[in-house]
């Protein structure tokens, strides 16, 4: 009875250590950076009708957007003005 008491608990200890090992912490995005980047990307990319949200964006899509806000956040509030172009 012991030994698969022991078993037990050294195999569920060693998938603990494994997956604690591989899993990482997501780092916080502070508030300024997100009211910075929320800013920026508010004005690259405006509203196609003001105060109309669902009219979509004057200047590219959702997803170019979104990936503006990324790239913003991941460089803590810096962008560069190239990206705000949409592809065509």
């Amino acid at each position: 009875m012991f030994t698969s008491l022991r078993f037990g608990v050294v195999f569920l200890a060693l998938i603990y250590m494994a997956v604690g090992s591989i899993c990482k912490p997501a780092a916080a995005v502070t508030v300024e950076v997100a009211r910075k980047c929320k800013a920026l990307t508010d004005t690259a990319f405006p509203p196609r009708e003001p105060g109309n949200p669902a009219a979509g964006s004057a200047k590219g899509s959702g997803r170019a957007a979104q990936d503006y806000f990324e790239k913003c956040v991941t460089n803590s509030g810096k962008t560069d003005d190239n990206a705000a172009k949409p592809s065509k």
